[in-house]
């Protein structure tokens, strides 16, 4: 673990701690600077691009929380392991897990190479179920999960059916998990995004293309990251009451 600060403030000055996946870019890099912004001690979770994550640790603690990196691949039950024990080191305890990694391929599902399906099964479906398992067994009483979905679960798009495959058991795991966790004080949510202005979803997809899936909602705009981080960072600290849920955050598309 690579940390931005000096400082290792334990659990006892009350400061939430919190790991975000997936928190080099995107969405991911917004809802870690908007958990900082709320006062978070934040673990920067990157798979490769270690420059890309020191940014976003930047803007944590330009926001006003602190920052540390952590690394590894989210499906490997032992390097997440590492993430954790990491930042229990350095915070005393973990907080708050979300759920921010996760790749996007599309195709038809007759033309979609099962290499590519079982890479998004892996990342998805793999990374969520291993980061959350070691979420259940260590976060704290009053903690978070929040996990990611999409809105294309209900859309139904042609070419996202393995992605939103994907997303399905996602929504699965949140609703079990969280009566799972009956009596830990701990909410387990998922947020699903409509078509949102990220790397990820804007690439490769016509100027026309982008621009209907624009209109989609009855605001006329693709979502921003931070328009998504904001809904996170209430589940991941105010909302005590929301829990076992799937929030829709997509401006109204239906």
């Amino acid at each position: 673990m690579t940390s931005t600060t000096q400082s290792n403030r334990p659990a006892a000055d009350h400061t939430r701690v919190a790991l975000v996946t997936g928190a080099s870019g995107g969405i991911g890099r917004a809802v870690a600077v908007r958990l900082g912004a709320a006062g978070m001690s934040v673990g920067v979770h990157y798979a490769g691009n270690k420059e890309r994550a020191l940014e976003t640790a930047r803007e944590v603690e330009a926001a006003g929380g602190q920052a540390s990196l952590v690394t590894g691949d989210v499906a490997d039950e032992a390097a997440a392991a590492d993430m954790f024990d990491a930042l229990e080191e350095a915070y005393g305890g973990i907080d708050v897990v979300i759920n921010t990694a996760g790749i996007m391929l599309l195709a038809p599902l007759a033309e979609l190479d099962l290499d590519d399906f079982d890479r998004l099964y892996r990342t998805n479906v793999r990374g969520t179920f291993v980061v959350s398992k070691q979420a259940a067994r260590r976060i704290r009483s009053g903690g978070a999960i929040v996990n990611f979905s999409s809105t294309v679960t209900k859309l139904a798009l042609p070419t996202y059916t393995a992605y939103a495959a994907t997303k399905g058991a996602v929504d699965a795991m949140t609703l079990i998990l969280a009566k799972e966790l009956r009596g830990r004080d701990i909410t387990v949510n998922a947020v699903a995004p409509g078509p949102t202005a990220t790397a990820l979803f804007l690439d490769g997809k016509p100027a026309a293309a982008i621009e209907g899936l624009r209109n989609m909602s009855p605001l006329q705009r693709l979502g921003q990251p931070e328009d998504i981080a904001e809904t996170v960072a209430h589940l991941a600290g105010p909302a005590r009451w929301i829990n076992g849920q799937v929030l829709y955050v997509n401006g109204g598309v239906a």
